[in-house]
């Protein structure tokens, strides 16, 4: 596993505009169909990483806690999914049943959305506030595959919830570590 920390996109940085196919119901989802009124979240996930592995339950208990909140939450993965079956738009479906998702899961087949966000690894997170500006980008919590700490969720819900206070988030960010986006040749 290439360990691949996120890129640390400058902040205030628009959120580009996409549309992609939702894995679940093969419907096609653009980025203004899944902004929420104070915020969205945009995450790079996938099946096959062990790093996204580690925090997938603590992913969907967090798109639960915020679910109808008024931060909407996206999953992309732009994995190839020739290469990385797993990735598949199937697969990725029968994941989000699995955990019970309470976010929008979306397969970016040419990547092209993952490069326009500047995205390199799983899991990467993007928050946006409701005027599309970013405002966080960075790790989950500081726990990895092996190391003991506890899935929390804790970084990135302090940002989300000082989102929904209205309150500034700080720029001390840490960036999120994973494997790298499996990108096509």
């Amino acid at each position: 596993m290439a360990r691949t920390e996120s890129a640390m996109v400058e902040l205030g940085t628009s959120m580009p505009n996409f549309t992609l196919r939702d894995v679940a119901t093969g419907a096609e989802v653009s980025n203004l169909d899944v902004t929420g009124t104070k915020g969205t979240l945009v995450m790079f996930i996938c099946r096959h990483c062990p790093f996204v592995k580690h925090l997938q339950t603590g992913l969907a208990q967090f798109g639960k806690d915020y679910d109808g909140q008024g931060i909407s939450i996206v999953a992309i993965s732009s994995n190839d999914a020739e290469k990385y079956p797993d990735d598949a738009p199937e697969s990725l479906a029968e994941q989000a049943k699995e955990l019970g998702s309470a976010y929008t899961y979306l397969y970016d087949e040419t990547q092209d959305v993952a490069r326009s966000f500047d995205a390199t690894c799983t899991p990467d997170f993007f928050l946006f506030n409701s005027k599309l500006a970013l405002v966080y980008r960075g790790q989950f919590d500081g726990s990895r595959p092996g190391n003991e700490v506890p899935v929390t969720g804790s970084d990135l819900r302090a940002a989300m919830d000082a989102l929904l206070a209205g309150k500034a988030i700080g720029s001390d960010q840490k960036p999120s570590l994973g494997c790298n986006i499996k990108w096509k040749s």
